[in-house]
This record gives structure tokens, sequence and C-alpha cells, in this order.
């Protein structure tokens, strides 16, 4: 064999994943509040870095700076309200203050305090009066009858160390001896579980009667302690606005709440003169830095713009009338049309808002598989659901329908081809019960 030892040339294509562009795919992921913790740290890293933000932006005057694209259709902008509260009393607070006024020893205060702290943010207790008992050297019953007192505070059902007591203290409060207490008290497993035959047949009483038991403990609250540990609402900022003027539908930006980068230019000034070599690299680094963010910001902006605007060039009806016109469509139609990756389409439309006439939905909504009807037309899941929603609100509570029922209904009625199967996932994923647990009973 012949082989010889040389210098030969040879021309290749590669991509390889730069540092921009990593940054760039990170920050096209990214939602509008990952972004802005993205940006406050990158401030604290990088001084030549400022931030301008646009929250109080008029509406006529975010409309005059949208990059806008047309198309067809009706309807009008939705307004977010924000919503202001002060500060309330935690739940310790509270309880704590009904304590300071009653008849408790110094030695029972300590314990109910110990309970307290004790208790989740749903308002359960989670800790054992042999717990307390052995910690404060106390025999257990003197720490039940500590327990028992703070049961007896407001909210009604706290302290309960499991829902049946939440239930049972509720009841026990408005009414001592009436026939929901004793149904939650003997029964509540055969009550849960709608097995209320065998409970008539025990308690000797009418299936009416616990019907009434029912829609009682369904006015209940199952977790009091939970509205003190409501947090501030959080409030969605959508990314891209579909609305309509003058009968044009316009695809664009929201700007209301947008943060613009920009370069600190009195920092940029005071150190361009140093003469310092590492002060020099640590500039060059810094403005390279902001060049990279600065380009995959609006990159970001750019590639979610153009997908809601095909996104709602392929979906037009559901624009016009609603979700329930949501036609099957797949990222991989969409990333086709525009001529860039399935992932990309992924990526700028994860935890990405919408704002539409219809309301503010993820943009990931738009996206559905499809399913098979009786027409043979392509009918997308949404549109199941929102046919088997109709189909049990209109049901008889009396005799309310079986999920085999349901398919029969939605191919009749929505010419929608759906198994038994299929139906039951779908309406549990709406959270419906099945039809033995709706049924009523008058």
């Amino acid at each position: 064999m012949n082989m010889k030892a040389g210098l030969f040339q040879q021309q290749t294509l590669k991509l390889s994943m730069t540092q921009e562009l990593s940054q760039a795919i990170a920050i096209l992921q990214y939602s509008s509040q990952e972004l802005s913790s993205f940006l406050e740290n990158k401030l604290l890293e990088n001084p030549l870095l400022s931030l301008e933000h646009n929250s109080s932006l008029p509406d006529h005057a975010a409309s005059g700076r949208r990059k806008s694209k047309r198309m067809s259709m009706s309807g009008n902008k939705q307004n977010f309200i924000e919503q202001l509260s002060g500060d309330a009393p935690s739940l310790e607070e509270y309880l704590l203050s009904q304590i300071n006024i009653g008849e408790y020893t110094r030695k029972q205060q300590s314990i109910m305090l110990e309970f307290i702290r004790n208790i989740d943010e749903n308002g359960y207790m989670r800790i054992g009066a042999g717990d307390i008992a052995e910690a404060h050297c106390v025999p257990i019953e003197e720490a039940e009858r500590c327990l028992k007192a703070i049961q007896r505070l407001e909210p009604h059902g706290i302290g309960a160390r499991n829902l049946q007591e939440c239930l049972l203290i509720q009841a026990e409060y408005e009414d001592p001896d009436s026939l929901a207490k004793r149904i939650l008290e003997h029964h509540f497993l055969l009550f849960a579980e709608k097995k209320w035959k065998e409970i008539a047949k025990k308690e000797r009483i009418t299936l009416k009667q616990i019907q009434d038991v029912f829609d009682y403990v369904q006015s209940l609250n199952p977790r009091p302690g939970s509205r003190f540990y409501q947090d501030k609402p959080s409030y969605i900022t959508p990314d891209v606005v579909v609305e309509s003027r003058d009968g044009e539908l316009y695809v664009s930006h929201y700007e209301n709440g947008f943060q613009e980068l920009h370069v600190n230019e009195l920092y940029l000034k005071k150190m361009q003169g140093h003469h310092d070599k590492s002060v020099n690299h640590f500039l060059r680094e810094k403005w390279q830095e902001y060049q990279w963010i600065s380009r995959g910001i609006q990159q970001r902006r750019d590639t979610i713009l153009r997908v809601m605007t095909k996104i709602a060039e392929c979906q037009p009806d559901c624009f016009h009338f609603g979700l329930g016109h949501l036609r099957p469509m797949t990222m991989k139609e969409i990333s086709d049309e525009l001529h860039i990756h399935e992932s990309t389409v992924s990526r700028a439309v994860k935890d990405k808002y919408v704002q539409t006439p219809f309301g503010t939905f993820e943009m990931k909504t738009f996206f559905t598989s499809s399913l098979q009807s009786a027409n043979s037309e392509d009918m997308s899941g949404q549109q199941a659901k929102i046919g088997l929603k109709r189909i049990i609100a209109n049901e008889s509570k009396l005799k309310p329908l079986s999920d085999l029922e349901l398919a029969e209904l939605l191919k009749d009625e929505c010419g929608i081809l759906l198994s038994r199967r299929t139906v039951a996932k779908y309406r549990e994923q709406l959270g419906i019960p099945s039809s033995s647990k709706r049924k009523r009973f008058e």
C-alpha cells in the first residue's frame, strides 16, 4: 500500500454553538417575567446596561410605536386593571389576638402558641397532641384541651387534623344536632364516594335529605386558613396583541411594560478615557455583552411577532368567533410556513401570552391535535371539549349522561367521533366528575 504524508486542504460546513447564539436561544425561550429577572441580574453584572420601563405608556402612544401586521377581524382591546390591597394580619396574629382576650393560663397560652405555629397555610394542624404534650411536659389530655380551644376560634374549622374534622367543626358550630354533623361524623367515606343509598338505609332517611346535606357541605370552607396566605394577584403581561381597527386585524407587540435596553452613557464616557489596559478590556467585554443581549431581545420580539402573525393567518375563525372555532394545527405547520425550525416555534410560544378580543391566552393554546369527524373534516380537541361542556351543561341533573352516551351525542350533535375513553379523559381534564357523581336527588 502506497501512503504519503502531506498537507491537504478540505472545505467543510459546520454549525458551531457560539456564546451569542446560546444566549439568543435562551432569551427567546424566556417568559416576560424570566426576561425581566434576567435583565435585572445583568444590570448588577454589567455597569454599561440601563433599562427604560414603558409601564406608564398611554394606549394611543403604545399603538403608535407598534410594528403591526394587518389582517381582518373585529374586537376591542382588553383592559388590565391593577388591584391594590393593604396589609392584613397573618393567621398566627389573628388567632393570637383571640387567645389574648380569652381566659387561659400562661402554660395554656404557651401550648396553644406551639399548636398555632404548626398550622399550615390551609388551616390544618400538622403536629400531634402527643408531640406537644411531650415537648411541654404536660399530660396529653391537657394538650388535647388546648387544641380544642384553638378549634373553637375563628375562622371556623381552623386547627383540624383532616378534612372530615374541618367540616365537622363548622357543621357543629352552626347546629350540633344537625343531620349534616351526623353524616359527616359517622358516614364520611360513604358520603364522599356518593354511596348514598347505604347512608339512607342506615339512617332511615331519603336521598333528597342527603342531597340537601351535600348542598350544605358544599357551602363550607375546606381550607379555612387559605385567605390569610393569599399572595398578591399575579398579572399576566401579554407579549403580543391581536386587535381590530377599522375592520383590519393587527398583530403587534404589547409595548406597555416593555423594558428597553440602553447603554449607560454617563458611565461609558467616564471610563472611555481610562489608560488602564485592564479597564479597557473590561469595557470591551461589557460592550460586546450589551450588543449580544440587545440583538437577542430584538430577535425574540421579531420571532414572537412572526409566529403569532402566522398563527392568526392560519386560525382566522378562531379570532373572529372564539376558541370554539380552533382548527387542528401543529407547530411544524407554522415552522414550515416561516422556514424556521420547529424548535424555534416551540421556544417562541413557550410561556408567551397573546391578548385577544376574547381574553388573554397562552400562545401554545392555538396548537391542537386533529380529531376524526363524521364528515371527514379535521376538528380540534378544543372543539370537542367545548361541545362536551355544552352537552353536560344541558343534561338532566336527575339522570346525567354516561361517557358512552356523551360520545354518541358528540357524534350526533357536533360531528365529532370520540371513544368512550377519550370522552372520559377530556371530561377529567375539564374537571367534570363522572355521571354517578353528577347525579342529583330531588
